[in-house]
């Protein structure tokens, strides 16, 4: 029987003094975090760090094994669980976007490519990256453990190495500067996006707070994601159902309402348009 609501997991369940980051050994997972064995909405970043284990990560539904070494990453407000045995190798690192920007600029990681591209979450590794990775999660576990002064800026600095790194491999190519006011502007649309996407469903309200017009922000979201303002507010707002609708057993009626639809019905053509079923076909296909 699913609940009416889905658990959100915040970084303050780890045992550490340190609410804002964590690294730990994935063996630890069944016995100390249970509760990332079931589908949660998580309110920080979590990269796993595989070098052997068995066992699988579902993230919004989409599945990856754990059969081989590979970085996996969960992004915050995904639904997220993994089923892991007691002897598997690795690390999983957790941390917020608030203990990264205490060093580096707000929104700083929004420059990685694979920490924001939609739809992607793990990238495989060879040996020698997997031997790179493991001495640097290594350095950073002995350095939390450690608790020695100045720990945190250590460890803000191994993390932006280890992201930088895992950015190298997911877009391979010379270095190019990506901070240009309209990309920035970009970047603030999906972020506000991410904020109002059930209370404000058109275009005009985000261009508002952007201080452009509907037009120009358009035309940045054709020109570096290929559709329109109006087509990436939809599709965040159906994401969002299709997790109410997969991971709750709220009525489709309290979706609605949860979602600040103005009816029922309207939320039901709104998602057949978007999705072509109904809620009720989509919730009997996920199970």
């Amino acid at each position: 029987m699913k609940s009416s609501e889905i658990a959100v997991l915040s970084a303050e369940m780890f045992d550490s003094t340190n609410d804002f980051f964590w690294i730990g050994p994935l063996a630890c997972i069944p016995e100390k975090y249970p509760s990332l064995e079931q589908p949660h909405r998580q309110l920080f970043y979590t990269i796993l760090c595989i070098e052997n284990a068995q066992g699988t990560a579902v993230i919004d539904g989409v599945s990856t094994r754990l059969d081989h070494p590979k970085i996996i990453c969960v992004k915050p407000d995904s639904i997220f669980s993994i089923d892991i045995d007691n002897t598997a190798i690795g690390k999983m690192i957790c941390f917020t976007e608030e203990f990264f920007s205490l060093r580096y600029n707000n929104n700083a990681l929004l420059q990685f490519s694979f920490l924001n591209k939609e739809g992607t979450n793990d990238i495989c590794l060879e040996e020698a990256q997997a031997a790179e990775w493991r001495a640097i999660t290594t350095f950073m576990l002995g350095e939390f453990h450690g608790q020695h002064k100045g720990m945190d800026s250590v460890l803000r600095s191994y993390l932006n190495i280890l992201l930088c790194n895992l950015d190298r491999h997911f877009s391979p190519g010379n270095a190019v500067e990506r901070k240009n006011n309209k990309e920035e502007k970009l970047r603030q649309f999906k972020i506000l996006l991410d904020e109002h996407y059930a209370r404000h469903k058109t275009p005009s309200f985000y261009a508002g707070q952007l201080n452009i017009t509907t037009n120009y922000l358009n035309k940045l979201c054709r020109t570096y994601k290929g559709v329109s303002s109006g087509e990436m507010i939809r599709k965040r707002v159906t994401i969002e159902a299709q997790r109410l609708l997969h991971y709750t057993g709220l009525s489709v009626a309290e979706i609605a309402k949860e979602l600040e639809f103005e009816s029922a019905s309207y939320f039901v053509t709104f998602f057949g348009k978007n999705t072509g079923v109904t809620p009720e076909s989509f919730r009997k296909q996920q199970k």
